[in-house]
């Protein structure tokens, strides 16, 4: 009877060490699998922050939630710079501003969603979640004539929830890689720069807002600093890959192989 027993005091620390091993084992799989998922393209649930590409091209984007005096300034350096960017805009946003964001379409700019209310779209409801981007996409396709196929959450907030609504109704939904922190309050002019021109390369999505201190004045500079160092520039929804595409564990869009 006490070799049952000390027989059985030595298997039960193996076999309770064996069904560790065999959990931690399962749990990688499954983390790795998930990741691979990723990689792999089956993850949808992703927006785009980045393009990947050969070429240094980059999209200059600007969310406009408040203020509009400064649209005119940015639009005449864009003009005249020969650039097309691509304005994300709240629905209500648009509803003061209808005359901006006619402007805006017929110098061939991209006028994207932004939702309607600037809300954080994550702590939303899925209802809530549609709605928002739906009120927004009705009021710039009354405006513009043309349904927006791009949506960027307000603060960048969104999960999988929000990324897979917006793709039911149609839209990519679009982030960044280089933050010019142009809303900031105290930021200088310098460090903007600073900020865009060490982060950006080849695909980027740069993000700037309109209304504040320093973006309209300082824009045809950063345009000159960007184009000295060899970039291009298209809008967002030219710079895209609209099939045959997987967005990888960062959010860079790549092109299957």
């Amino acid at each position: 009877m006490t070799f049952y027993v000390i027989k059985a005091r030595r298997i039960l620390p193996v076999a309770l060490a064996l069904v560790i091993a065999v959990a931690a084992v399962f749990i990688i799989l499954m983390s790795t699998s998930e990741v691979l998922g990723v990689f792999n393209g089956r993850n949808n649930d992703l927006p785009i922050y980045s393009v990947d590409g050969p070429n240094k091209v980059v999209s200059i984007t600007f969310d406009c939630a408040w203020g509009a005096d400064d649209i005119p300034d940015i639009l005449t350096t864009l003009k005249k710079e020969n650039i097309k960017a691509t304005f994300f805009v709240l629905g209500q946003w648009a509803q003061k501003n209808p005359e901006m964001i006619k402007m805006m379409a017929m110098d061939g700019h991209d006028t994207a969603n932004h939702s309607q209310s600037h809300f954080k779209m994550g702590a939303l409801s899925g209802e809530k979640i549609r709605e928002e981007i739906d009120l927004c996409g009705q009021k710039l396709s009354e405006i513009t004539g043309n349904k927006p196929d791009l949506f960027r959450a307000p603060y960048g907030d969104y999960n999988n929830d929000v990324v897979r609504i917006a793709r039911e109704l149609g839209y990519y939904t679009i982030q960044w890689d280089v933050d010019s922190l142009d809303w900031r309050p105290g930021i200088s002019q310098s460090e903007i720069m600073n900020r865009i021109v060490t982060k950006v390369k080849p695909g980027s999505i740069i993000l700037f807002h309109n209304d504040t201190p320093h973006t309209a004045r300082m824009l045809p500079n950063i345009i000159s600093a960007l184009k000295n160092n060899g970039y291009e520039f298209l809008p967002v929804s030219k710079l895209i890959m609209r099939d045959n595409y997987y967005i990888d564990f960062d959010g860079t869009q790549r092109r299957n192989k």
